[in-house]
């Protein structure tokens, strides 16, 4: 039978675990578990101390206290992997079993099992960007949820007074929207609430804006502007921080992020998505511009109508005497008037009576609100409150007068049947040198100390004599 041969390591060699199966064993060399497998451990990190593994993700299962674990695989093999909370945190996309990622890290072995690892550095999937894949992940996500549906969508104010724009103060993208808003709606105020639009705090800052400007109540509609740009420059408007705080809103929001072609998770929860700002701006001042279209064109219809009829006027006078031209002018003049002030009396009569009604409308709803005030309930109950602690509180009072009598009663009680009391009225107690009280003769004996109890106080003295009290004979009866 052959000899079994040596795992002993190679001195020369540094830390890597040589394995020599050619040479007979020379003595045989008993390991400690712990200290083959740190000797394996050292080896594998030192040999394969930075590699790229591909493959799928299976058993993924992330733990309370940030660390991920899952498997990767192939067809043939399956490696544990290891992120811990400090890597997975910059990860931009959310690993999910039967993903095809490339994870970089170094080949360890957790010692307890004895079992191979991978305590990964980075992953990335593969064959999209990370970027885009957290992009594919959070819209699949938030879908499901119901923030993309139309049913929650808000209309915009066709006559907003004051619109927020969340935006980068500096950029062209402030200036063309005012440039627009200038020329097709002057009257429209602009709140601009500048923020970073790109950057690690961008998210952050955003999503305080519409915050800030939901609790305002300055603006009736909210602006996202930005510029076009990359994937990781419009990271920002793909967050679910600012999609949720989109969400959230009560004034509607517009998403006015990139260019024509770019799609943010913005775009998609907002209640109006406009293809670049200069667009958002023409949206919010589309109606009044068609207003102020609309009555430019009246007013050249009504210029040529007046001049037509003045045409035709001058036609119709032209074949008529001077005077019978007059007269009829006149009297036409005169029921123009006479309907003008026709209109005018009608036109204040309705006006009135509106008013009348508007004013009687406002205050039932006047009356309405101050029923239904809370300050008034709150008053109330703040009464009944009161009340109630008023009347706990002589409660209270009450028993703890009545417990304060009955302890009182107790304590007189008490002390009249104490042997202290007896005391004060003339009588005394006589103690042992042991402090036991002293009943009979019989428990001392002459030369014994005893300590002669009183109301105020105490002295010791010395038994001389000891002789009990001789009992009187009863009486017998003889029959």
């Amino acid at each position: 039978m052959r000899k079994p041969e040596s795992f002993a390591p190679q001195h020369d060699q540094g830390p890597q675990l040589g394995l020599n199966f050619d040479e007979p064993a020379q003595s045989r060399r008993i390991w400690p578990v712990s200290e083959l497998v740190g000797q394996v451990r050292e080896f594998v990190e030192q040999k394969y101390g930075d590699v790229w593994v591909e493959g799928e993700i299976s058993n993924f299962r992330p733990a309370p206290s940030g660390h991920i674990y899952f498997t990767l695989k192939d067809a043939d093999a399956q490696l544990p992997i290891v992120l811990f909370r400090r890597q997975a945190v910059l990860l931009r996309f959310r690993p999910e079993d039967g993903l095809h990622v490339l994870v970089r890290g170094r080949v360890s072995v957790y010692e307890q099992r004895g079992q191979m690892q991978l305590v990964a550095e980075t992953m990335e999937p593969v064959g999209v960007g990370s970027l885009q894949l957290a992009f594919e992940q959070l819209k699949a996500r938030l879908k499901a949820e119901g923030l993309f549906d139309t049913e929650g969508k808000q209309p915009l104010p066709a006559f907003p007074r004051t619109v927020g724009i969340v935006t980068s103060p500096t950029g062209a993208v402030i200036r063309d929207f005012l440039n627009i808003v200038g020329r097709r709606h002057s009257g429209l105020n602009v709140l601009l609430v500048p923020v970073s639009v790109q950057g690690d705090q961008a998210a952050a800052e955003i999503e305080s804006a519409i915050a800030l400007l939901n609790a305002s109540g300055l603006v009736d509609i909210i602006v996202l502007a930005r510029g076009g740009g990359s994937l990781e420059d419009l990271a920002a408007f793909n967050s679910e921080r600012v999609a949720r705080a989109i969400a959230a809103s009560h004034l509607p929001v517009v998403s006015a992020v990139g260019h024509e072609t770019d799609f943010t998770i913005a775009d998609f929860v907002a209640d109006l998505r406009a293809p670049t700002p200069s667009a958002a701006a023409e949206l919010i001042t589309e109606a009044q511009h068609k207003i102020a279209d609309h009555l430019a064109n009246q007013s050249n219809r009504l210029i040529r109508a007046v001049r037509f009829q003045l045409l035709n006027a001058r036609q119709r006078l032209s074949h008529l005497p001077i005077s019978r031209a007059e007269s009829r002018i006149s009297a036409l003049l005169y029921r123009r008037d006479q309907r003008l002030d026709d209109l005018s009396t009608r036109l204040e009569s309705a006006l009135t009576l509106s008013l009348r009604n508007q004013s009687d409308h406002v205050a039932a709803l006047g009356a309405t609100v101050l029923r239904h005030d809370p300050r008034q309930a709150l008053a109330q109950a703040r009464e009944r409150l009161q009340a109630n602690r008023n009347h706990l509180h002589r409660a209270i009072e009450h028993q703890l007068h009545a417990r304060n009598n009955a302890l009182s009663s107790l304590h007189a009680r008490l002390h009249s049947l104490s042997p202290l009391a007896v005391l004060d009225r003339g009588y005394a107690l006589v103690l042992s040198a042991d402090g036991a009280v002293v009943r009979s003769t019989t428990q001392v004996k002459p030369g014994d100390p005893v300590v002669t109890r009183l109301a105020d106080g105490s002295f010791t003295s010395r038994v001389e004599s000891a002789s009990p009290k001789k009992r009187a004979p009863r009486n017998t009866i003889k029959k």
